[in-house]
């Protein structure tokens, strides 16, 4: 069998050495090179059958290289590691046909399983033309958990494959959506972006597809819908997860045949629309409440890309704090943060994500125009909002564990006498009514299927429901 060899370039000695003794270790034979002309005569030499390189060195940028690199070597895996950790850097990197980008630091096992997977795919890549990267961008952040979103996002630019974007709110999921139209392949054509949550739920079917005048009570003239609006562009589907089930069935036929009908209408419309769909909602949940189809979910859900909560990717706060002084400023004001504020900002979990983080640089650059932006401003707002401490803030409880531990730090043991109902009925039932009546409120009063999701015998739940007094009008 043939052995494998790995040309690596990159102008930092002690990467070149730990890449060379791994790769070396894992059964390649492994030449090193400093700048872009060394990279350049071994791939003259065509010897090599992966190439590993940095984007900037010394004398030239890999990406100039890359196009003449193809056209000598068309199927030669090209695996581009940078520290300039952006979206473009990934997008550009995959434009120009390389197999893969990391960013640095980097893991040694990844990076292994990827050479690997690179000489074991005929994988087909795209040559694109020089990509330049627009300015003011609207994705910011280098933090790892959003190199993750970067790096589908980049293999997905040249592709119309339906997308599902999953994350809390204020993450920036429209962002994702506008920025995969953008850079996409249907970037000539229409975006149209449509809320879910936003729209009365008798209205969202004529929404998407249009109705026929005199269709229903108030449909004085013919409308088009969002559809035939998006047709040859994109259409995104925010908070999807919102979608009543009729509007879910009627999607569905869509995204099957590629045709609907108006509201009221009898002729099918065809239509050549990218679905791009996202939830703040888990919509495995809702399909085991039977909130949302489980036949529709496999279809949106061809490409998830989970974006990170704010908390998350702290890394990026300093950037994304900048960059909101930045686009932000009124009139003429000037405004600085100092670095000890930026560094209190990073210790809060903003559980409103980027979208509190934005309206809360608007506050700072309108209450303090012209003014550095100083640690006792900082605390000061903090303590001002909601009536709570930066403290509250900074420790707010996420998972039910935490709630609860929460809830006992208001109570001591001198609270319960030995004739009182005791602390674990007082937690269990303010635990049990909320659940139950959400059950039951999701099934619409099904208590079979409700007793099915509580996994609890029926008997049993419809004695908890005459205790709660809740709604025991549906058998």
């Amino acid at each position: 069998m043939k052995k494998i060899h790995i040309l690596v370039a990159d102008d930092d000695k002690a990467i070149r050495l730990v890449l060379e003794t791994a790769l070396k270790r894992s059964g390649f034979d492994v030449t090193l090179t400093e700048n872009a002309a060394g990279l350049w005569k071994c791939v003259q030499e065509n010897f090599a059958d992966v190439i590993i390189t940095d984007v900037v060195m010394p004398d030239a940028n890999a990406f100039e290289l890359i196009p003449k690199i193809k056209k000598i070597n068309t199927d030669i895996p090209i695996i581009v590691m940078s520290a300039q950790n952006t979206l473009m850097t990934a997008i550009k990197a995959n434009e120009l046909g390389a197999f893969e980008y990391i960013p640095k630091p980097f893991n040694i096992a990844e990076l292994s399983n990827i050479i690997n997977r690179s000489i074991n795919e005929n994988k087909k890549v795209i040559e694109g033309e020089n990509f330049d990267s627009p300015d003011g961008f609207p994705l910011i952040g280098r933090s790892k958990p959003m190199q993750e979103v970067y790096r589908v996002m980049a293999r997905l630019m040249n592709s119309d494959l339906t997308v599902l974007i999953t994350g809390e709110s204020g993450t920036g999921k429209e962002l994702i959506a506008k920025a995969l139209h953008e850079f996409g392949s249907r970037k000539d054509s229409t975006f149209v972006a449509i809320n879910m949550a936003a729209i009365p739920k008798d209205l969202i079917e004529s929404e998407l597809f249009g109705h026929e005048k005199g269709a229903f009570t108030g449909a004085i003239e013919k409308k088009i819908g969002k559809f035939q609006i998006a047709d040859g562009g994109t259409l995104f589907l925010d908070e999807i997860g919102d979608m009543p089930i009729d509007a879910q069935t009627r999607l569905l036929r869509v995204l099957q045949e590629g045709e609907f009908l108006t509201v009221g209408g009898t002729s099918p419309i065809k239509t050549n629309v990218r679905i791009i769909a996202a939830t703040n909602k888990s919509l495995t949940d809702q399909i085991k409440l039977g909130a949302f189809r489980e036949d529709l979910y496999y279809r949106i859900n061809v490409i998830p890309i989970m974006l990170p909560p704010l908390r998350d990717r702290k890394d990026d706060l300093p950037a994304l704090v900048n960059h909101f002084m930045a686009t932000n400023v009124l009139d003429d004001n000037t405004n600085r943060i100092e670095q000890d504020a930026i560094n209190y900002i990073k210790n809060y979990d903003w559980p409103g994500n980027i979208r509190e983080l934005e309206n809360f640089i608007k506050r700072l650059i309108t209450l303090y125009p012209n003014e550095i932006i100083s640690l006792d401003i900082i605390k000061n707002e903090f303590s001002q909002a909601d009536n709570k401490n930066y403290d509250a803030y900074s420790k707010q409880p996420r998972s039910l564990e935490d709630h609860v531990k929460s809830y006992l730090s208001k109570y001591s043991i001198e609270d319960f006498s030995d004739g009182d109902e005791g602390l674990y009925h007082k937690v269990l039932v303010q635990f049990e009514k909320p659940i139950i009546n959400f059950v039951m409120e999701s099934t619409k009063g099904n208590q079979i299927k409700a007793s099915r999701i509580l996994g609890l015998n029926r008997n049993t739940l419809r004695k908890k429901l005459r205790i709660y007094n809740a709604d025991l009008s549906k058998n």
